[in-house]
C-alpha cells in the first residue's frame, strides 16, 4: 500500500552555520561596534538566545539572523520568538525556540483535515510525524496538495514516499 510521511524537520548543522555567519556579520558591522550583541545556539534545547544592548539592537540582531537562516534554506516559520527580557542595565535578551517535529495537536488537525476531505487516504500519528497511506498514488498526491495548501503557519516536508 503506497504511503508517505508528513514531517517537520530542520537541519541543525545549517542553523549552526547561520548562527556563526550572523555573529561574524554582527562583529564586523559598524553600528554594532563596542556593543555586546551576539547570538547563541543551544543545540540540546534547540533554542537561540539573542543578546543586545537595547531593544533596537535586538531587532537588528534578529533581522541579521533571519536573513542568514533564510539564505541557508531554513524556513523561518519554525522560529517561535519569546518575550524580550531585561538582563542588567539596558541589556536585553530574547529566547527564540526552533521547533522541529509535528506536535500532537497539529498532527490531530492534519489527520482530521484528511478525513474531512473525503479522500480515500488514512492518516496515523507516528511520534512526531504523520503517516498517510492510500490505495493509489494519485490520491496520495492529492493529499500532499491539500496539506500544502492548508498548512501555512508551520513548515512541513513530505518524506519516505513508498509504492
Amino acid at each position: 500500500m503506497p504511503s508517505f510521511d508528513i514531517v517537520s524537520e530542520i537541519n541543525k548543522v545549517e542553523v549552526h552555520n547561520a548562527v556563526d555567519q550572523a555573529n561574524k556579520e554582527i562583529g564586523n558591522r559598524f553600528d554594532f561596534k563596542g556593543s555586546d550583541s551576539r547570538v547563541e545556539w543551544n543545540e540540546k534545547d534547540s533554542t537561540l538566545t539573542l543578546h543586545a544592548d537595547d531593544d533596537f539592537k535586538a531587532g537588528q540582531v534578529n533581522d541579521v539572523l533571519v536573513g542568514k537562516l533564510t539564505k541557508r534554506g531554513i524556513d523561518i516559520r519554525c522560529l517561535e520568538h519569546g518575550d524580550t527580557e531585561k538582563v542588567s542595565g539596558n541589556k536585553v535578551k530574547q529566547v527564540v525556540k526552533v521547533r522541529s517535529g509535528i506536535e500532537t495537536d497539529r498532527a490531530k488537525q492534519i489527520v482530521r483535515m484528511l478525513k474531512d476531505s473525503k479522500l480515500k487516504v488514512q492518516g496515523s500519528i507516528q511520534g512526531d510525524s504523520v503517516r498517510v497511506s492510500g490505495a493509489k498514488k494519485d490520491t496520495l498526491q492529492e493529499a500532499i496538495a491539500l496539506v500544502r495548501k492548508s498548512v501555512t503557519d508551520y513548515p512541513v516536508q513530505f518524506d519516505n514516499f513508498r509504492d
